[in-house]
């Protein structure tokens, strides 16, 4: 056998088991890689289709989106015009208390504070002692109308009137006096409050009762002339009023009273008979010893009337709303008066607060106010008591205090010199009292300032449009989608939101939805 013949033997010969599996192993792996390789490229294929964008199609993502509509149902309501403000809870009536002249004496300096009895938070009552000035007393009476003068025996006016009744309510009668005439009664009235708080009243007239001894002096020499011109033995004694003679000079008694002189009465009688003995010259002589006792007793009379206790200005503060408290104290005992040693709060509470002019012009004395306390949770409702017509100057936090002497009404005023224009002043009192724990806090307050007459249909203020044509419409929009533009009238506007009327009845009603604005819908490109 040749040598090719015996190499396709070898070739053509049959494998045996060991070989047959090791070529099928490696079949399967081929087979296995070329699969995986497969798979491998299509996942990368696919991760390139969604990160690989062509220019079109970015274009195509980034374009704006299109748009749809936002809208809101029509509610049937009363519908108010708000406006919201801060405020300060207030006394109705505040007094800084600052006694400057106080008269304590001879040889005094300047005013010193003697006595602080009371501290913060204290009640007052009427007729009770706050302070003591340079040993004076200060205390409080029941009064509207503000102390503005001293009141002195002779007085006359509503301030005497005014201090004739608070006096009376401490249970100090005054007698028999007018109306507002300080006589006598209430000269003794003024004199037993002082004394009921453990002091003096100053005199009226300062001079240690000179000028009234001098007055009944003078009425007792008169009434000596008249006796002697009188008597027939009269003539040929000294001249009128020259000393006592006769019998003037032994009875001096009734004129030192200062009482009318029995005698002036008898000469009248008797000094007629004894003009006509005596001849034209006595009766002369009585008739002037008769005028100059007439004037002497007027003066006298006069000089009655002046004496007597004096209420100073700086010794007295009225209050119209009594008990009172003590809001603060600026003052201690032996410091100098410099200004209010404390200030005082009386009558209800009220709120405090200061518009600028495009709020005030909203906002009127009547409306209704919802005062909220963020510190109690609670909520009261009140009524806009006054808008000032004047930018006030005052401090806005908290009452503004009354001077004294010459105390001023609280009010909303320009202020005075000096001090920022803090606008325009707005009292606001509650329906029913504010609990006494609202004092001095900072509330919100919400103002009506105007509403609808009852229930109205209400849309958002965004949902009215204005077509060309000059017609206010809004769109509504169906159930389906499709819209529909509906003209309506206007009325009261408040928190974003406008009262409509058809202007075709029934033409809108509560529930349909009004279209309010667009809002973006999925953007182009993107599945849903």
């Amino acid at each position: 056998m040749s040598e090719a013949e015996r190499v396709v033997e070898r070739t053509e010969a049959p494998a045996t088991p060991e070989e047959d599996r090791g070529g099928l192993a490696r079949g399967r792996r081929v087979v296995l890689a070329v699969v995986g390789g497969a798979a491998l490229m299509a996942v990368g294929g696919l991760l390139a289709t969604t990160l690989v964008k062509s220019p079109a199609q970015v274009a195509a993502e980034t374009g704006p989106p299109v748009q749809g509509v936002l809208t809101a149902d029509v509610e049937r309501r009363v519908l108010a015009q708000t406006v919201v403000m801060r405020g300060t809870v207030v006394a109705d009536q505040s007094v800084a208390v600052s006694p400057q002249g106080v008269r304590s004496g001879e040889g005094a300096g300047a005013a010193l504070v003697t006595k602080l009895p009371l501290k913060a938070g204290d009640p007052v009552t009427a007729g009770r002692l706050i302070a003591e000035v340079s040993g004076r007393p200060v205390f409080t009476l029941h009064g509207a109308q503000p102390m503005y003068r001293d009141l002195k025996p002779g007085s006359t006016g509503d301030d005497v009137a005014q201090l004739q009744q608070a006096l009376r309510e401490l249970g100090h009668g005054t007698g028999g006096d007018a109306r507002g005439v300080f006589g006598a009664g209430t000269k003794a009235a003024l004199t037993a409050h002082y004394r009921a708080i453990g002091y003096e009243p100053l005199p009226a007239v300062a001079d240690g009762g000179a000028a009234l001894k001098a007055a009944r002096e003078a009425v007792r020499s008169a009434t000596w002339a008249v006796e002697d011109a009188s008597s027939p033995t009269g003539a040929a004694g000294p001249p009128e009023g020259t000393g006592p003679g006769g019998k003037g000079g032994a009875t001096p008694g009734p004129g030192a009273s200062g009482s009318p002189a029995p005698g002036a009465g008898a000469a009248t009688g008797a000094g007629a008979g004894a003009g006509a003995a005596l001849g034209p010259g006595a009766g002369r002589e009585l008739v002037r010893a008769r005028q100059a006792l007439g004037e002497a007793r007027a003066a006298l009379a006069a000089a009655e009337a002046a004496d007597g206790p004096m209420l100073p200005t700086a010794e007295a503060v009225f209050l119209s709303s009594l008990p009172a408290r003590v809001s603060s104290v600026g003052a201690r005992a032996g410091s100098p008066v410099s200004g209010p040693i404390l200030t005082l709060s009386g009558g209800e509470l009220v709120v405090e607060a200061y518009l600028k002019d495009d709020k005030r012009q909203l906002l009127r004395a009547g409306m209704t106010v919802v005062i909220s306390s963020e510190v109690s949770g609670t909520d009261a409702r009140g009524t806009v008591a006054a808008v000032a017509t004047e930018p006030s100057a005052a401090q806005p936090a908290g009452p503004q205090p009354q001077q004294d002497p010459g105390q001023n009404p609280k009010g909303g005023g320009t202020g005075g010199s000096g001090g920022a224009d803090l606008g325009y002043r707005m009292v606001v009192r509650a329906d029913r009292p504010l609990p006494a724990g609202f004092a001095g806090q900072d509330v919100r307050l919400t103002v009506e300032s105007a509403a609808t007459d009852g229930e109205a249909l209400v849309v958002p203020v965004t949902a009215v449009s204005a077509g060309a044509d000059g017609r206010t419409v809004v769109t509504a929009v169906s159930a389906e989608g499709t819209q529909r533009r509906i003209e309506v009238r206007t009325g009261t506007s408040g928190d974003g939101f406008v009262a409509v009327t058809p202007t075709q009845a029934g033409a809108l009603e509560a529930g349909t939805k009004v279209v309010i604005g667009v809002a973006p819908r999925e953007t182009r490109g993107k599945s849903k």
